[in-house]
């Protein structure tokens, strides 16, 4: 049995992850490739229950940077051995809405987490493991925020300020170049413009 693959998804609210998600397992399966959506916080039933306190917090009490970098590592924790693992050691195929790079640029780049807590998290964690390949959906904080708020109400993190996002999107931009598996996409034009783009990327790896 092969070894499946496992992309990773990035980008800022609005950047159309969960869009770009969706129209990657659907070009997989035409190509007769099995896939697992998971999105981080997540996935799982402990994970979804994390991300609604990570979401929407609990009675207004302030969450603090280091219980939040903990809520979603215990969630990835969880989604790594309940979801990822297994349906990768079966040979199909893994796309998951956010993972580790995720943290490393809202806890890190946007809270201010020290680098060397994100990467004793990290190594506990995740033992090593990780995407063969993220893209990384590039958008100005501006317009994300501006099309996650056509969604409807914002939720806790959507709600912090531009400045926040703008250091997320700094940090973002630093680890995408700094690392040979993460692509940057550029997110103007319709979805299925941003889609081909998708593809061209896609095309080369898998060859």
């Amino acid at each position: 049995m092969n070894q499946g693959y496992w992309i990773a998804i990035e980008g800022l609210e609005g950047a159309g992850k969960s869009t770009v998600c969706q129209q990657l397992s659907d070009w997989l399966g035409r190509l007769g490739i099995q896939t697992v959506i998971a999105r981080e916080p997540g996935g799982t039933l402990l994970g979804e229950q994390l991300r609604s306190i990570i979401k929407q917090g609990i009675d207004n009490e302030s969450l603090q940077p280091m219980a939040e970098l903990l809520l979603f590592y215990a969630a990835r924790a969880q989604l790594l051995e309940q979801i990822i693992k297994p349906t990768l050691q079966r040979g199909d195929w893994v796309i998951s809405d956010r993972h580790d790079l995720s943290t490393q640029a809202y806890q890190g780049g946007g809270r201010g987490v020290a680098q060397s807590s994100l990467e004793q998290l990290r190594t506990l964690v995740l033992e090593g493991h990780r995407p063969d390949l993220t893209l990384y959906l590039d958008i100005t904080p501006e317009q994300g925020l501006k099309r996650a708020a056509q969604r409807g109400a914002l939720d806790r993190i959507e709600q912090e300020s531009l400045r926040f996002f703008q250091r997320i999107r700094r940090r973002y931009l630093e680890l995408a170049a700094a690392d040979p598996t993460v692509s940057v996409i550029a997110t103007k034009g319709p979805p299925g413009q941003v889609f081909e783009r998708i593809q061209q990327i896609l095309s080369v790896w898998l060859a």
